[in-house]
C-alpha cells in the first residue's frame, strides 16, 4: 500500500503534466469565430504564460533555489540555465527548428515536479507548487503546440498523445524528488536556479515581442542580468 502523502503527490503531479496535453487540445481547435476572437485568445494565451512562467521563477524556483546555495554559486547556476537555453536557442534556430518551446515547457516542467516531491518529503506546500505547475502547463501546452504544428510535420492527434506521454514525467520526477533528492538540497536548489534561468531567457527572447530582436540572442540576457541583480540582492539582504 502507497502512503497517502505519496498518492497525493502522485494525483497533484499527474493533473499538473495533464494540463499540457490539454493546452494541445484547446490549441487545435482553428477557425474561431469571429476571426478576431481567434486572435485575442493566441495573444491572451501567450501573455498567460508569460506571466505563469515569471511567476514561477519569482514565488518558487529562485525563492527555493537559493535557500541552501551561496551567492556565487546561485549566480553561476542562473546564469549556466540563461547561456544553455540561449545555446539551444540558437541551435534550434540553425536548424529551423520550431521547438524552442517544447523545451522551454520540459525544463520548467521537470524542476518544478522535482521541487515537488521535495516539498512532500520535507512537509511543504505541495498545493501551491501543484497549482503553479497546472496554470504554467495550460499556455505553453498550447504554446508549444502551435509552435510545433507550424511546421506540419506532426498530426494533432500524434502531437496531443505526445504531449500525455511527457506528462507523465511530472509524477516520474515528483517520486524521485520525494524518494532520492530530499536529502540533496543543494542539488535541488541548483537545479531550480539553472532552470530559473533558462525560463527567464525563453521569456524574453521567444514570448516578450518588445524585447526580441530578429536573429539577436544577447537582449534577453540584459533582462537576465536585471533578474540577477535583483536576486543577489535579496540574497545579501539576508532572506
Amino acid at each position: 500500500m502507497l502512503d497517502s502523502h505519496v498518492v497525493n503527490l502522485i494525483v497533484i503531479a499527474t493533473v499538473a503534466g495533464m494540463a499540457m496535453p490539454a493546452g494541445a487540445i484547446l490549441a487545435n481547435i482553428e477557425n474561431l469565430q469571429p476571426r478576431w476572437l481567434e486572435e485575442e485568445l493566441r495573444h491572451g494565451v501567450l501573455a498567460l504564460g508569460a506571466g505563469a512562467l515569471i511567476s514561477a521563477v519569482a514565488l518558487v524556483l529562485v525563492p527555493e533555489g537559493t535557500r541552501e546555495l551561496s551567492v556565487p554559486v546561485a549566480a553561476i547556476c542562473f546564469l549556466a540555465g540563461a547561456l544553455s537555453f540561449m545555446a539551444l536557442d540558437r541551435y534550434l534556430a540553425a536548424h529551423e527548428n520550431p521547438a524552442s518551446q517544447l523545451a522551454a515547457m520540459l525544463a520548467d516542467f521537470i524542476p518544478e515536479s522535482v521541487a515537488l516531491g521535495t516539498a512532500a518529503a520535507l512537509g511543504g506546500n505541495t498545493m501551491l507548487i501543484g497549482v503553479l505547475i497546472t496554470v504554467q502547463n495550460l499556455p505553453e501546452g498550447f504554446n508549444a503546440f502551435r509552435e510545433i504544428r507550424q511546421t506540419g510535420s506532426h498530426s494533432p492527434k500524434s502531437l496531443i498523445v505526445t504531449f500525455a506521454l511527457l506528462a507523465l514525467l511530472g509524477p516520474v520526477m515528483a517520486l524521485v524528488g520525494f524518494y532520492f533528492l530530499a536529502d540533496f538540497t543543494t542539488l535541488v536548489g541548483g537545479i531550480m536556479l539553472f532552470a530559473a534561468g533558462g525560463i527567464l531567457y525563453s521569456v524574453f527572447q521567444d514570448i516578450a515581442p518588445q524585447i526580441k530582436m530578429q536573429n539577436s540572442w544577447l537582449p534577453p540576457l540584459g533582462a537576465i542580468l536585471g533578474f540577477l541583480i535583483g536576486m543577489v540582492g535579496y540574497m545579501m539582504s539576508g532572506h
